[in-house]
C-alpha cells in the first residue's frame, strides 16, 4: 500500500486531471458517479425495509451502501464529496481556486442529474412498490426524516459524514489492488450510514425518490415538499460536507504531509 505521504502526493496529480477535465466529460462522469450512489441507496433501502429491527436495518442497510463508492471509484467517476479534497491541490498551488470550485460545481450538478434520474426511473417503473407497498411507505418515510431535521442537524451530520467519506477515498488511494480498495471503501462508509449520517449526494436519490413515491401512490407525507426537501436538507448537508470534506480532511492532510518546511508522518 503507499504512505500517507504518497496518497497527498499522488492525488496532487488526481487534482491536475480532475481539474483539466473538458465540461461535458466532467458531467456526465458526475452523472454516473450520481447514478452509481442513488442505485447503492436503492438496494440499502430495500434491503433493510422488511427487517423490524431499527438497529438491525441500519446495519444491513450499511453494509450495502458501501457499494456506491466502491463503483464510484473502481468504475471511474466524479463525486461532489470526494472531490472536496481538491483543495490539497489549490494550497499546493497545482490548480487554482477558480478551477476547484469549477469542478465542484459541474459535478455537483452531474450527481444530482444522476441521483435524480435512478429515482425517477424507479418510480416509473414501480421499483418502490415490493414487499406490498412496504418498500414505498419506507421511502417515504426516510424522505420525510430527512427533509424534517434542523438545519444545525442536517449540517453536523453533513460535517461527520463526509470526513467518513473522504477518508474512505483516502484509504482506497492508499490500496493498490482493486479487493483492496473495495475493502477500504467499505467499512467508513458502513459506518456513516449506520450512524446516520447525511450525504448530500445520496440525498439527492432520498428525497427525489420520497417524493416522487408520495404524489405516485398519493400517500400523505406531512412535511415533504420540495423546498423543505432543498433548503432544510439538501442544503445544510451540502454545506456540511464541505466542512467535513475540506477542512477536516483536504486541509489537515495537505498540513501533515504536504506543506513545505513541515516534517510529513509516512507511516
Amino acid at each position: 500500500m503507499y504512505t500517507p505521504k504518497e496518497v497527498a502526493e499522488n492525488y496532487l496529480s488526481a487534482c491536475r486531471i480532475k481539474a483539466a477535465l473538458p465540461l461535458g466529460r466532467m458531467f456526465l462522469l458526475a452523472c454516473m458517479a450520481g447514478a452509481f450512489v442513488a442505485l447503492a441507496g436503492v438496494a440499502s433501502t430495500a434491503a433493510a425495509a422488511t427487517v423490524g429491527d431499527p438497529s438491525l436495518a441500519k446495519l444491513v442497510s450499511g453494509c450495502v451502501f458501501p457499494a456506491g463508492l466502491a463503483m464510484v471509484i473502481v468504475a471511474g467517476s466524479e463525486l461532489f464529496t470526494g472531490n472536496n479534497l481538491m483543495i490539497m491541490g489549490v494550497l499546493s498551488r497545482v490548480i487554482s481556486a477558480r478551477q476547484m470550485l469549477r469542478s465542484w460545481g459541474v459535478v455537483y450538478l452531474g450527481n444530482f442529474v444522476g441521483a435524480a434520474l435512478v429515482a425517477a426511473l424507479c418510480v416509473l417503473g414501480h421499483v418502490f412498490s415490493a414487499f406490498d407497498g412496504r418498500l414505498a411507505a419506507s421511502v417515504i418515510a426516510i424522505a420525510q426524516a430527512k427533509a424534517s431535521l434542523s438545519f444545525s442537524d442536517a449540517f453536523v451530520r453533513g460535517i461527520l459524514c463526509n470526513f467518513l467519506v473522504c477518508i474512505a477515498v483516502w484509504m482506497a488511494s492508499a490500496a493498490k489492488s482493486v479487493p483492496g480498495k473495495i475493502l477500504a471503501v467499505f467499512f467508513p462508509i458502513m459506518t456513516f450510514v449506520v450512524a446516520g449520517f447525511e450525504h448530500s449526494v445520496a440525498n439527492m436519490c432520498y428525497l427525489t425518490a420520497g417524493l416522487l413515491t408520495a404524489a405516485q401512490t398519493g400517500a400523505a407525507a406531512e412535511g415533504l415538499t420540495w423546498g423543505r426537501a432543498l433548503v432544510s436538507n439538501l442544503l445544510p448537508v451540502t454545506l456540511g460536507n464541505l466542512v467535513g470534506g475540506v477542512l477536516l480532511v483536504g486541509v489537515s492532510a495537505w498540513y501533515l504531509y504536504l506543506k513545505q518546511g513541515k516534517t510529513a508522518v509516512n507511516s
